[in-house]
C-alpha cells in the first residue's frame, strides 16, 4: 500500500468511529455525563480508550483532509462538549480514573496526556481557527495535569515510560524544568529490555507497544535519542514474533494479552516513525504489514490517524524495503544471564512481594522460535505452557505440564538447544518445618490463643526436603514434531499433560472422552485436530494412569479446547505431531 492508500484507510476507519462516537456521545445538558462516550460497559470514562480515544477520533477526522468530517460543525460542537465532560471528569489533583478501578490515577492519566497533547498540537497547528476554542480546553486540561505528573507514580513496569512520555509532553508545552528532572527520576531506574528486544512483561500483543512508543515520544521530546535502542531491539524481536499475516506470538505472555488473538494494529506508529527515522528496510516492510492488516487505529495516546497528522513523515513510498523473515529457527535471550540475575533478587530488600503488580520473574527467558511459511513453532522457558505450535489456521495455542507434586503447573526453567531443537527441564522442591525455636517465639505464643499469623515462619527449620525433575525434549523432523516429556525415577506423582487447541478446531479420535470439566481426555490412540483444510495428527500421545479430573484451564488459555493426558511417574512419554493440510512442508 502507498501513503495515499494508507491514508485513505486511515480516513475510512477513522470516519467509521467518529460515526458510532457520535451516535454514543451523552447529549443531556446538565447531567455529570454530558459529552462522554458511552463504552462497553454502558457508561462513559475518561480514560485512553474512553472519551479521550474517542476525542482522538473526532479531532483526526476535523482536520483529515478527506474525512466525510473534515470541518464539521457538529463534529466539532461533540468534540467541544467532549472536551467538556474531561475537564468535569478530571478530579482536584488533576488525575483521572480509569473507569470501575484505579482511581485518581498517575499513570492512566499520562496515557492521556501523551494523546491529549496530540489532540493539542493537530488542533491548534492543522484546525484552522474553529477549533481554538477545544484545543484550549485540552490545554487547561493538560495544564492540570502537572501536579499528578510531578508527584505521581504508577503500578507496572511499563508505567514508569508512559509517565516519563506524558511528562515530556508537558515539558514540550508548558516549559518547566521540574517536569524534566521528574522524567529523570524515572529514567534513572534503567531500561528493562534485554539484549534480544523483550520487554519485562514479554507482552507482545499489548504492552510493548506501550514502551515502545512512548519512549519515541520521550527521545524525541527531550533529544534523548538513546532511548530508541531498546524500541529498535524490540521491533526487531517482532519480526520473529508473527505468524503469517501478521499475527502476534501472545503464548508465553506475562499479561492479559496471553493465548489471545491480536493482529501488529498497535504497532503501526512505532514502525511507521522508526522507519522514517532510521530509514531501515525491514522496518519500512513492517510498517507495510502493519498497515494492510490494521483493524483498530488504536487509543488516544497511540492513534494511528492522529499521530500521522501529529507526526508527518514525508518520503515513506521512496524507503528501501527488505524481505520479511519467513523461514528460520532462532533462539531469543541465549545469553541472558536470568540465574544470576535472579539470585540477586534476594539482596533487593522487596522479599518478593510488590503490591498491585508482579515481579516478573520470567523476564529474559529463554525462547526458541520456528517458522516455516504458514506454520510457526515456539519452544517457551519460565511459562505457563512450554510449547505452541500453528499450521495455517489450525491452532496448538499450549502444551502444558501440571503436578501435584507441587501442585500447580510446571515452568521449564533449563534450556538448552540441541541440533534439531531444543532440551527443557527444571527441579521441583518440596520440603517440610519444624517448630518454631524457643528464643524466636512472639509472646502471643504463651497466650490462651496462639494465631498462626502471628508465628514467625520464616525462621522455621525445613526437613525432608523432596526433589523432582522433569525434562521435555522437542525435535522438529520435517512436517512432524517428536515431543519427549520425562520425569525421574520418583514413583506415584500424579502428572497430567495439557493440550490447547483454538476455539475452531474439530477434535476427533477414538480414545477422546469428554468430560463434565469441559475437557477431553486423550486416553490413546490417534487424536486429529482440524480446522479448515489445517491440521495436526498427534500419535503415541495419550494416556490414562490415573482417574484425577482436569483443572479448569490455566491462565487465559481456559477459553481453549483442552485434552488432558493423565500420566503417573516414572513416565517417559512421547508425542508425535504431523501436519496436515495445504501448508504441509
Amino acid at each position: 500500500m502507498n501513503s495515499e492508500s494508507v491514508f485513505e484507510k486511515l480516513v475510512r476507519m477513522n470516519d467509521e468511529e467518529a460515526r458510532e462516537a457520535l451516535r454514543r456521545e451523552v447529549n443531556e445538558p446538565g447531567n455529570r455525563n454530558d459529552g462522554g462516550i458511552v463504552g462497553p460497559y454502558g457508561i462513559p470514562t475518561a480514560s485512553h480508550g474512553g472519551t479521550a480515544g474517542s476525542m482522538a477520533t473526532m479531532a483526526a477526522a476535523f482536520v483529515a483532509e478527506g474525512s466525510a468530517f473534515y470541518r464539521d460543525d457538529l463534529l466539532l460542537s461533540a468534540l467541544d462538549r467532549a472536551a467538556d465532560f474531561m475537564l468535569r471528569r478530571q478530579h482536584e489533583d488533576g488525575t483521572i480514573s480509569l473507569g470501575g478501578t484505579n482511581f485518581n490515577s498517575p499513570p492512566d492519566t499520562g496515557f492521556v496526556v501523551s494523546g491529549m497533547a496530540q489532540i493539542y498540537r493537530v488542533l491548534s497547528e492543522q484546525g484552522g481557527e474553529g477549533a481554538s476554542a477545544v484545543a484550549a480546553k485540552t490545554k487547561l486540561f493538560l495544564e492540570r495535569t502537572i501536579p499528578a505528573m510531578l508527584t505521581g507514580g504508577g503500578h507496572t513496569p511499563n508505567h514508569r515510560w508512559v509517565l516519563v512520555s506524558a511528562l515530556t509532553w508537558l515539558h514540550g508545552i508548558f516549559g518547566m524544568e521540574e517536569l524534566v528532572h521528574r522524567a529523570d527520576e524515572w529514567l534513572a531506574e534503567g531500561l528493562d529490555c534485554t539484549e534480544d528486544g523483550e520487554w519485562t512483561e514479554r507482552s507482545n500483543g499489548i504492552y510493548n507497544t506501550v514502551s515502545d512508543i512512548m519512549l519515541i515520544y520521550a527521545a524525541g521530546g527531550l533529544n534523548r535519542p538513546e532511548l530508541l535502542e531498546p524500541v529498535r531491539r524490540n521491533l526487531e524481536m517482532m519480526t520473529y514474533m508473527i505468524h503469517e499475516g501478521g499475527e502476534v506470538i501472545t503464548d508465553y505472555s506475562g499479561r492479559q494479552d496471553l493465548g489471545r488473538r491480536q493482529n501488529l494494529s498497535e504497532y503501526f506508529l512505532c514502525y511507521r516513525l522508526m522507519a522514517h527515522r532510521d530509514r531501515n528496510p525491514i522496518f519500512a516492510s513492517m510498517y507495510d504489514l502493519c498497515a494492510g492488516t490494521l483493524s483498530r487505529l488504536g487509543p488516544v495516546n497511540n492513534h494511528a490517524l492522529l499521530g500521522w497528522l501529529a507526526f508527518p513523515c514525508e518520503g515513506m513510498d521512496a524507503l528501501e524495503r527488505a524481505p520479511l523473515p519467513d523461514r528460520f529457527r532462532k533462539t531469543l535471550n541465549a545469553g541472558y544471564p536470568i540465574r544470576e540475575k535472579l539470585a540477586k533478587m534476594a539482596d533487593a530488600g522487596h522479599h518478593g512481594k510488590i503490591s498491585h503488580s508482579r515481579m516478573h520473574t520470567a523476564f529474559g527467558s529463554p525462547i526458541m522460535r520456528w517458522r516455516d511459511g504458514g506454520t510457526g513453532a515456539a519452544a517457551m522457558t519460565r511459562s505457563e505452557s512450554f510449547f505452541s505450535l500453528r499450521h495455517g489456521d489450525a491452532r496448538l495455542s499450549g502444551i502444558s505440564l501440571t503436578t501435584l507434586f507441587a501442585p500447580g503447573t510446571v515452568e521449564m526453567e533449563d534450556f538448552e538447544e540441541t541440533p534439531a531443537g531444543c532440551r527443557m527441564g527444571t527441579t521441583l522442591e518440596k520440603g517440610y518445618y519444624g517448630p518454631v525455636a524457643a528464643e524466636h517465639l512472639p509472646s502471643s505464643a504463651k497466650e490462651e490463643i496462639s494465631p498462626w499469623y502471628l508465628l514467625p515462619h520464616h525462621l522455621r527449620p525445613y526437613t525432608h526436603a523432596q526433589k523432582h525433575r522433569i525434562d521435555v525434549e522437542i525435535e522438529r523432523d520435517g512436517a512432524e514434531w517428536v515431543l519427549r516429556l520425562r520425569s525421574d525415577r520418583r514413583p506415584d506423582v500424579v502428572t497430567q499433560a495439557v493440550l490447547y487447541f483454538g476455539q475452531n478446531s474439530e477434535l476427533t479420535g477414538e480414545e477422546l472422552e469428554w468430560t463434565d470439566e469441559g475437557a477431553f481426555f486423550w486416553k490413546g490412540g490417534t487424536l486429529v485436530c482440524m480446522a479448515g483444510d489445517s491440521g495436526f495428527e498427534l500419535t503415541a500421545g495419550g494416556g490414562f494412569a490415573h482417574r484425577l479430573p482436569p483443572g479448569s484451564g490455566q491462565g487465559t488459555q481456559g477459553f481453549a479446547r483442552r485434552a488432558v493426558v493423565n500420566l503417573l511417574t516414572p513416565f517417559d512419554h512421547e508425542i508425535r505431531i504431523r501436519l496436515l493440510g495445504s501448508s504441509s512442508v
